[in-house]
């Protein structure tokens, strides 16, 4: 059994992932690393992806198919499923993950910091604003690694969304923020495999040049799908199209948790 983190980078473009986040590219091209690509499920929107990714169903069943519903998950997910398994879960993520899978609605007092193992997510920091810095949510996760060692981590910046819905995707800003990313997650990345635990880096979606994003088109919908072993044995780029609906599956098994019955896409194997 594995410890997993999940980087769920808000918008990380498939070509922005590959053309700018050199230490993750690089571990890619030694074969230190596999990497995929996902066509992401649809509607390209925040809060649909999040429970998409966290429960391995589209949202035509999950029911969360808009930003504008604010309810907690009413389906199996990860985050309910690692807990009922006696795993510790944390996350450092938007406020919108709290809404989802410990209390809605969302209070801003209490609900920012929460150490509580009858929740969900048992160790959670939520933030609320949409250009909340980046580097301060990494040192948040690197913090709650240190301190609880969860078995499952949601690390959700919202930096590339940001930049990329203020200044659009074709932009020396988004491009840029990528970069900026990956630097700073780099010498986490190598604590936290040092640590034993297998990281992902994906996108919830992409973005398009005018910055927006809910519709089909790959700019949209193409987010990469990085994994990273603690034995640094990858295959790569794999040239391979994988779905969002994976993620959860695969998380649950490395874990050694029962996967249920609602996640019908297979897990993958990261070697």
């Amino acid at each position: 059994m594995n410890k997993v983190i999940l980087v769920l980078s808000d918008a990380l473009r498939y070509d922005a992932a590959v053309a700018n986040m050199g230490y993750l590219m690089h571990l890619v091209e030694y074969k230190k690393a596999s990497l995929y690509r996902i066509v992401g499920e649809l509607p390209s929107m925040s809060r649909p992806m999040y429970e998409t990714i966290h429960t391995g169903m589209p949202s035509s069943e999950n029911g969360i198919v808009a930003n504008s519903i604010v309810r907690l998950s009413n389906q199996p997910n990860v985050f309910k499923s690692a807990r009922e398994a006696g795993k510790v879960t944390a996350a450092a993520a938007y406020y919108w993950y709290s809404e989802l899978y410990n209390r809605a609605p969302y209070d801003a007092i209490d609900d920012r910091e929460v150490d509580d193992a009858s929740l969900n997510i048992q160790h959670g920091r939520f933030y609320t604003q949409d250009e909340y810095p980046d580097n301060e949510l990494f040192n948040t996760a690197a913090h709650l690694v240190r301190k609880y060692s969860p078995d499952y981590l949601l690390l959700h910046p919202m930096g590339m969304d940001y930049h990329g819905e203020t200044y659009g995707s074709d932009t020396k800003e988004y491009r840029n923020h990528a970069i900026y990313q990956d630097s700073k997650l780099a010498p986490l990345l190598v604590e936290w495999r040092e640590r034993g635990y297998t990281i992902f880096v994906t996108g919830d979606h992409g973005i398009n040049a005018d910055g927006g994003h809910g519709g089909t088109t790959p700019e949209q919908r193409n987010v990469p799908f990085f994994a990273i072993q603690p034995s640094l044995k990858g295959r790569g780029e794999t040239g391979e199209i994988i779905s969002h609906l994976q993620i959860a599956p695969t998380v649950l098994s490395l874990l050694g948790v029962s996967i249920p019955s609602t996640m019908k896409k297979a897990p993958l194997k990261p070697d």
